[in-house]
């Protein structure tokens, strides 16, 4: 993940948030051993990067796209798999 340098210029941000809501942030900021704005600036920034990360778009080539489908549709193998497969379930154990 990667942050903003430090030394920026900071920008205040006002929120208004539920006392149950501060409570439940200020007890997760402490238990990270961080103050309640350091610890949601790190969450708004992590959710930032993950949503624009999820809005990323990959342009390929028709045979390129084509191979991938292909990939896709068959069924799945293999010695991992197998291995896989055959590895004990947690909600079994």
């Amino acid at each position: 993940m990667t942050k903003p340098s430090v030394g920026t210029h900071a920008k205040p941000v006002n929120l208004r948030i539920r006392e149950d809501v501060r409570r439940v942030i200020d007890r997760a900021a402490g238990l990270r051993g961080k103050t309640r704005s350091d610890f949601m600036i790190e969450a708004a920034y992590r959710a930032a990067e993950d949503t624009l990360l999820d809005q990323a778009l990959v342009r390929v080539d028709v045979d390129s796209y084509r191979h991938y489908l292909a990939l896709l549709d068959q069924p799945p193998g293999g010695e991992g798999f197998e291995r896989l497969m055959k590895a004990p379930k947690p909600w079994e154990v």
